[in-house]
C-alpha cells in the first residue's frame, strides 16, 4: 500500500439524545487502497464519511488528513478528496457536463485554458466525453454518479468516496459505475466504498471494513473476515452465490 492517508484515532461521535453514532473507532486509509466499508443500516458507514470530509464534529479522537489535525488541513482535503452521495442529482450543477465538471477548477481559480483541459481529461476518464454539451439532468442514474465522479478528477483528486454507490441503479447503470471505479482503481486512485452489496463491488477490493453500532468489527482482507464472518452483523457472505472474491463483480469482462 501507499502512504498514510486518513488516520483515524479512537474517534466517537455522541447524538445531542445521548446515542452514540461512532465509538472508539481507529482505521488508516491509504494511498491507492481500494477500501470497501461495508454494515447494516444504521451502523455509522455514512456517519464516518461525513467526519472524513469535516461534515460533522466528532465528539472526541482526532482524524488527520496525510498527516496533519484535519481542520488544519481542510483546503488539501478539498481539493484531494470528494465524495458522491447516493443522490447525484444533487451535486449537479452546471447547465452541461462541461460546464459542470468544470465548476469546481473555476473555483479554485485555474486558468481557462487549464480549466477546459481539466474538464475533457476527467470527463474522459468515466467515459462521458462525448456528451460534454448535453444537460446533466438527461443523463441516466449510473451516468449521474460517473458525473460526479468526474468533477472530483477535474479539481486535481486522488481520493474518491461513494456512498451506497449502486442504490437505485438498473444493470446498466451498475455497470457503468463499475467500469468507472475498475478504471480509477488501475489509474492508482485511493477508493473508499460504503456499500451491503458486496456482491457486485468486493472483487476490486484491497481491503474490507465492517461495522456494526458504530465500531469496527473486521478489517483485513475480504477473504479472510468472510471465512469467519459472524451473522449478527447484518452482512450477508456473497460467496453464497459467487464461490470466490474475485467471481464478485458485476462486469463480465
Amino acid at each position: 500500500m501507499g502512504k498514510e492517508l486518513f488516520s483515524i484515532h479512537t474517534l466517537s461521535k455522541v447524538f445531542p439524545n445521548g446515542n452514540p453514532g461512532i465509538t472508539e473507532l481507529s482505521l488508516s486509509i491509504f494511498e491507492g487502497e481500494c477500501l470497501l466499508i461495508t454494515g447494516s443500516n444504521g451502523s455509522g458507514k455514512t456517519l464516518l464519511m461525513r467526519m472524513l470530509l469535516g461534515l460533522v464534529e466528532p465528539t472526541q479522537g482526532e482524524i488527520r488528513f496525510r498527516g496533519l489535525p484535519l481542520h488544519k488541513n481542510m483546503d488539501a482535503l478539498r481539493r484531494e478528496v470528494g465524495m458522491v452521495f447516493q443522490d447525484a442529482d444533487a451535486q449537479i450543477i452546471g447547465e452541461t457536463l462541461e460546464e459542470d465538471v468544470a465548476f469546481g477548477p473555476k473555483n479554485l481559480g485555474y486558468p481557462k485554458e487549464v480549466i477546459k483541459a481539466q474538464a475533457h481529461g476527467a470527463l474522459r476518464a468515466v467515459g462521458l466525453f462525448e456528451k460534454k454539451d448535453f444537460p446533466p439532468r438527461r443523463l441516466s442514474g449510473g451516468e449521474k454518479r460517473r458525473l460526479a465522479v468526474a468533477g472530483i478528477l477535474a479539481m486535481g483528486g486522488e481520493a474518491v468516496i461513494m456512498d451506497e454507490p449502486f442504490a437505485n441503479l438498473d444493470w446498466p447503470g451498475v455497470v457503468q459505475v463499475l467500469e468507472s471505479l475498475r478504471r480509477l482503481k488501475t489509474a492508482g486512485k485511493t477508493l473508499i466504498i460504503l456499500t451491503h452489496e458486496l456482491e457486485k463491488v468486493l472483487a476490486l477490493a484491497d481491503r474490507l471494513v465492517i461495522l456494526h453500532k458504530g465500531m469496527i468489527r473486521e478489517a483485513g482482507t475480504p477473504e479472510g473476515i468472510l471465512d469467519r464472518l459472524d451473522p449478527v452483523y447484518g452482512v450477508r457472505d456473497p460467496r453464497r452465490t459467487y464461490t470466490q472474491v474475485r467471481d464478485c463483480i458485476w462486469l463480465t469482462e
